[in-house]
């Protein structure tokens, strides 16, 4: 009988961490489909300008959905540490999903003119709403599902399915090239990703309305103590500072190899929109296996030298990176280069969810972990396309690498100067 109830309480677990992964998956699975199509619609919503300047221009408004991500966090982290974790996972989801389904049938600007830029920047403010929220919500309900000793290699699915996600988009992407003429895919095709991320936000949805409740939300509502933004910069404004201070190299260098080196490869590299994602799916796919090697890893020896490695690594060669794969018009070679600035970064992106879960207890941990991050990612995440694309269009690129291999050192002092959280951190 004993046996009986603990595979019960496994399969359990099991079902509800794999319902929370898989709502990751569709929530950025929807917000990369914006970034990995943006250069077949970019011209529907701005049909005036070169192509880089068209690309700028839905580049700005993927900035536009990271500045409103502090928002979401803030409102979505408070709302999931006061109603719980699944509550704010749902919700999440749902806003995902109609901003999706408003950028699948909205009209472009040859019919309604300025009000197609317009509504895409309302469907992007949703989208940037319910990210906000995703990841404090997701990061906090991993790593309370996980056992004390498997925390690294649960709460790394939440980059998994991040990648995953990214990967369902360029797969999409993959098919209708496969399928489609270049302009049926301008004209129509951009359309489909967006339709079916739609639907299957609406499945997950219904998904996440049945996944089991952490108990460490059953103990900070027996606690009686409040989760709020004043009670987050009073009770823990150390952890608040370093959450952004961790994340501002890791998300800028995120970004950089991953959303903007598909445009790199084209604009800069002069690879063909097929090579580009093709050498993009193959390198992504090995980076999201190496999450939960990563998240292993941190479990026996810590998160710190994780943190560390990538700083030291990010710093110094993020510049011999991005030059090398601007020089090659091998596709191979660039793959290769690609996978290892992946890798590389890999130190960050595995663990960073949990190292910041570990910091704050569960009253506040939704929040605490959802708000700085958010902030951060704002800053340093979701500019990174713009930034790269403008340093283009004034003629210094190469500035931008510097940019990211700066970022990486600044953060690596807050690694090298943070406790390890495995072990002195707050989560009993």
């Amino acid at each position: 009988m004993h046996d009986t109830q603990q595979q019960a309480q496994r399969r359990k677990a099991l079902r509800s961490i794999v319902g929370g992964s898989l709502g990751n998956f569709v929530e950025w699975y929807d917000w990369y489909v914006y970034s990995a199509f943006s250069v077949y619609f970019a011209s529907r919503f701005f049909p005036a300008g070169d192509q880089t300047a068209q690309l700028l221009s839905t580049a700005a408004i993927f900035a536009v959905g990271f500045l409103v991500r502090p928002i979401g966090a803030w409102l979505m982290g408070t709302y999931a540490d006061h109603h719980g974790r699944k509550a704010g996972l749902a919700l999440s989801v749902s806003l995902m999903g109609g901003g999706s389904l408003l950028i699948g049938l909205m009209p472009t600007a040859e019919t309604i003119g300025l009000a197609a830029p317009l509504l895409l920047l309302v469907a992007r403010l949703l989208q940037g709403l319910s990210v906000g929220g995703e990841y404090g919500a997701s990061a906090t309900y991993l790593s309370e599902m996980a056992g004390k000793n498997r925390r690294g290699i649960v709460s790394s699915w939440q980059y998994v399915t991040l990648i995953g996600g990214q990967l369902a988009a360029l797969g999409v992407q993959l098919t209708l090239q496969a399928m489609l003429s270049e302009t049926a895919m301008e004209q129509w095709g951009w359309r489909i990703p967006f339709l079916v991320g739609a639907v299957l936000a609406l499945g997950v949805f219904i998904l996440r309305r049945k996944i089991e409740e952490t108990a460490d939300f059953a103990t900070a509502k027996a606690s009686g103590k409040k989760s709020g933004t004043f009670a987050l910069f009073r009770e823990h404004p150390g952890e608040a500072l370093l959450v952004i201070a961790l994340t501002a190299g890791g998300t800028l260098s995120f970004y950089a190899y991953t959303t903007y080196m598909q445009k790199y490869l084209v604009n800069s590299a002069d690879f063909s929109r097929p090579q580009a994602t093709l050498i993009m799916t193959a390198a992504l796919t090995l980076f999201m296996c190496l999450q939960p090697v990563f998240g292993a890893l941190s479990d026996r020896i810590g998160r710190r030298p994780l943190l560390i490695g990538f700083g030291i690594f990010g710093t110094l060669l993020t510049v011999p990176l991005f030059t090398a794969i601007g020089g090659t018009r091998d596709p191979v070679t660039a793959f290769a280069l690609v996978l290892g600035g992946l890798v590389i970064v890999s130190g960050y992106t595995s663990i960073n969810a949990i190292v910041k879960a570990e910091l704050f207890p569960p009253h506040i941990r939704a929040l605490g972990v959802a708000l700085p991050y958010a902030i951060a990612n704002a800053l340093f995440g979701g500019t990174a396309e713009y930034v790269a694309l403008w340093l283009v269009k004034v003629g210094h690129e190469e500035l931008f690498f510097y940019y990211v291999s700066g970022m990486c050192a600044l953060s690596l002092i807050a690694y090298w100067r943070m406790r390890e959280t495995s072990k002195h951190g707050a989560m009993g």
